[in-house]
């Protein structure tokens, strides 16, 4: 085990299947000469060179689509979009052609690449880089969508991401890559796609999490634990295809959930959750389900983002109200 920085961890990866897998491609905006805007790609040039380390133009639809026919030569290319906000103009892309071409050709021409991007909030950054725009790509047929929550799972689910058949859309919470440190097994570490992660196990509620959000989860069951009520916490890692035996099962536990999510309410993955287990675990929920997520507004400023992240506070308040009801 070698305790790494959570960008650490995506670096390791990244370098470790391009040695494995010739076929492996990375490209996107400065993440050659410069390493990426969060250097998840420094040295890696330098390493394997520019043909497999590819600094692109300013397009974020050119370098998708560049991945697509990258695909259809049998590559596996990984493409880093450097902020989610910029995500959008590759949306024709994505929804038109990644997600849909497998199912377009019968299965003879899958598009087995990664979509690496920084996403949330936290960081203090202008408009556009503080998205969390999970929900575009959970609702787009023929995608696999990811977010990491430790160093561990960054590693492990990068490199599943990279050996998967399908396109996979890989988002990384900004405000992990240099705030959180921990164990990363040396060598090959491969996290399985779809599977919930128990973080801690708990009996009186259930708070549901994923990327920068686990840790706020973590935070409250230490609140909670200090008032003798028990959190059982799950990290939901994959948010498209969702692991609806695990989350069942979560829920079960206590019978009593709280969802947490940092992008918009609306819509969110969190609904979904909460639909699947109220289709599902009706008899074994003892309150309604709780949501604490941010708003339907475009991400604030960063003098005020604060207000909008969910933060202990405001998950405490919500507990409290399930274990009231």
């Amino acid at each position: 085990m070698s305790e790494l920085l959570f960008v650490e961890a995506l670096t390791r990866a990244l370098g470790e299947e391009m040695e494995r897998n010739p076929q492996v491609v990375l490209l996107g905006e400065d993440i050659g000469r410069n390493g990426g805007v969060f250097r998840v790609t420094q040295g890696l040039q330098a390493r394997f060179g520019t043909e497999r380390v590819v600094d692109t133009p300013v397009s974020e639809a050119g370098i998708v689509g560049a991945a697509v026919g990258l695909c259809l030569a049998r590559m596996r290319p990984v493409c880093e979009l450097q902020f989610d906000g910029f995500s959008y103009p590759a949306l024709n892309q994505i929804i038109t052609h990644v997600g849909r071409y497998r199912w377009r050709t019968r299965g003879t021409a899958p598009m087995p690449m990664v979509i690496r991007m920084p996403s949330g909030g936290g960081v203090r950054a202008p408009e556009l880089h503080s998205d969390s725009p999970e929900t575009y790509f959970c609702h787009t047929p023929g995608l696999v969508v990811v977010t990491p929550s430790t160093p561990a799972d960054a590693k492990g689910l990068l490199t599943a991401a990279m050996r998967s058949p399908d396109p996979v859309i890989f988002l990384e919470p900004k405000k992990l890559y240099r705030h959180l440190r921990g164990e990363v097994p040396d060598g090959e570490h491969v996290t399985p796609l779809g599977v919930v992660r128990t973080v801690r196990e708990g009996e009186d509620v259930t708070l549901f999490a994923w990327g920068a959000m686990v840790e706020v989860a973590t935070a409250t069951a230490d609140a909670l634990a200090q008032k003798g009520v028990s959190a059982h916490v799950c990290d939901v890692r994959t948010l498209s295809p969702l692991d609806e035996e695990g989350l069942l099962a979560a829920a079960r536990a206590t019978g009593r959930v709280v969802i947490i999510q940092e992008a918009p309410r609306t819509c969110g993955v969190a609904s979904e959750i909460a639909a699947i287990l109220a289709e599902r675990a009706m008899y074994d929920l003892k309150a309604p389900i709780q949501r604490v997520t941010g708003f339907d507004v475009p991400h604030p400023y960063f003098s005020i983002e604060h207000h909008h992240r969910p933060d202990s506070a405001r998950v405490l308040a919500a507990v409290h109200g399930t274990l009231e009801a």
